[in-house]
C-alpha cells in the first residue's frame, strides 16, 4: 500500500510538472505575442507623432498661403480701383479735345 501510494504521488507529480511545462510554454507564447504587439504599437505611435508634426506644418503653410491670397486680393482690388480712376481721367482728358 505504501509503495503504491508513493507511485501514485510520483505519477501525479509528473503530471503536474507536465502541465506546468505546458503552462510555461503558453505563457512564453503570450509574452512573445505581447512583445510583438508592443513593438508594433511603438512604431505606430512614432508614425502618429510624425503625422501630427507634418499636419501642424501643413496647417501653418495653409495659413500663410491664405494670408498671401488675402493680400493679393486686396492689391488686386486697389489696382482695379486705380485703373477705373485712370480710365475716368483719360475719358475726361479726351472729352475736351474732341469737343474743340
Amino acid at each position: 500500500g505504501h509503495e503504491q501510494l508513493l507511485k501514485m504521488m510520483e505519477e501525479r507529480m509528473m503530471d503536474v510538472e507536465q502541465k506546468l511545462r505546458l503552462v510555461k510554454r503558453l505563457l512564453q507564447d503570450k509574452v512573445n505575442q505581447l512583445k510583438e504587439q508592443l513593438s508594433k504599437n511603438t512604431k505606430a505611435d512614432a508614425v502618429v507623432k510624425d503625422l501630427y508634426v507634418e499636419n501642424a506644418q501643413l496647417l501653418k503653410a495653409l495659413e500663410m498661403t491664405e494670408q498671401r491670397q488675402k493680400t493679393a486680393e486686396k492689391k488686386n482690388y486697389l489696382l482695379e480701383e486705380k485703373i477705373a480712376n485712370l480710365n475716368k481721367i483719360v475719358k475726361n482728358l479726351a472729352s475736351p479735345s474732341f469737343n474743340s
